[in-house]
């Protein structure tokens, strides 16, 4: 791939922009990066990239974005944490007009490869209804019950990779992302997920002094949790390899959310006194990545603690909040 153009969509994004920084990193030096988002609203912005701002639901902004590329990453999609896409189904079934328009300007284009993040929303709800889920496989997907909106819009948009590189010969290449969460993405505003949530939660508490926190559900819902180096690493594998059927992309590692506050409360050194939102959006009751495919696959599967992972995102998420309240004092 050094030497090839390479575009990423939703580069101004949290999985996006880790995966520019990755492949420069690797010795890709000629990297398109596009985003709906206006610069300042970037999570990461480089001067080695040819940036544009463009609306990827918008057929001409897709042949714009893909002109010259031989390497397709697509993750642009309009979505959240479940607090995001529980409310707003039909903005995220919106983000089919990306795909499809992405895959089509790819063929067009003549490039090689195709990448499209799909999501563990895809897996039927009726296997993750216990909280002790012994881990989604990639069967289990059909019959297809799907998360209501994005997960439907997901599992559709796998089904039109398959169909692209069966009749017109791209080679697609399919991860369901389960939970991924580190440094450099949303922590506020509707749109995080748990990890980083909880963390601007504790955080908030410790430096308010109340100590209270607000937890959706009963606490009990299990999730596997993804740090972002072991995603866009696991990204690059499967983007080279020869699977050529949508797999997981995901920690094994399952902890109730329970037991990620405890994790975030004991590196930030408090106790605090809980309060569970039952009202509030949850999800299904247990979700995990069975890891068997991808090990066998590619001998390898996501290994970083989810500790470890956490330890560096509240260290981060700590050092915005405090930036931001020392540059109003």
């Amino acid at each position: 791939m050094a030497g090839k153009k390479t575009l990423v969509t939703g580069a101004g994004g949290f999985i996006g922009g880790h995966l520019v920084e990755y492949l420069r990193n690797k010795g890709i030096n000629d990297i398109v990066a596009v985003d709906i988002k206006p610069f300042e609203e970037w999570y990461q912005v480089w001067d080695y990239a040819d940036n544009k701002v463009l609306d990827l639901r918008k057929w001409d902004a897709c042949v714009e974005s893909v002109k010259g590329c031989d390497t397709v990453y697509n993750l642009a999609a309009d979505m959240g944490g479940m607090g995001f896409i529980e409310n707003n189904k039909a903005l995220c079934m919106i983000s089919v007009l990306i795909n499809t328009h992405m895959v089509m300007a790819a063929k067009e284009e003549r490039a090689h490869r195709f990448f499209y993040a799909s999501s563990a929303c895809v897996y039927n709800g009726e296997k993750q209804q216990d909280v002790d889920n012994p881990g989604l496989k990639e069967e289990d997907a059909y019959p297809a019950l799907a998360e209501d909106g994005y997960g439907w819009e997901k599992l559709f948009s796998e089904r039109m990779c398959r169909h692209f590189m069966e009749d017109f010969g791209i080679v697609t290449r399919v991860a369901r992302f389960h939970n991924v969460y580190g440094p450099h993405g949303t922590f506020d505003g509707g749109r995080e997920k748990a990890p980083a949530a909880i963390c601007r939660k504790v955080i908030n508490s410790k430096l308010t002094g109340d100590h209270n926190i607000e937890i959706w559900g009963d606490g009990h819902q299990t999730r596997s949790f993804m740090y972002i180096d072991d995603c866009t690493y696991g990204i690059d594998r499967i983007m080279s390899s020869h699977i050529d059927y949508p797999i997981n992309l995901g920690s094994a590692e399952m902890v109730s959310i329970n037991q990620l506050v405890d994790m975030v409360e004991d590196i930030a050194g408090i106790k605090l006194d809980r309060h569970y939102n039952l009202n509030a959006p949850k999800g299904v009751r247990g979700r995990s990545s069975d890891n068997t495919l991808i090990e066998k696959e590619l001998g390898w599967e996501p290994s970083i603690s989810l500790r470890e992972g956490m330890e560096k995102t509240y260290a981060w998420i700590y050092d915005q909040i405090t930036s931001n309240v020392k540059s109003k004092v």
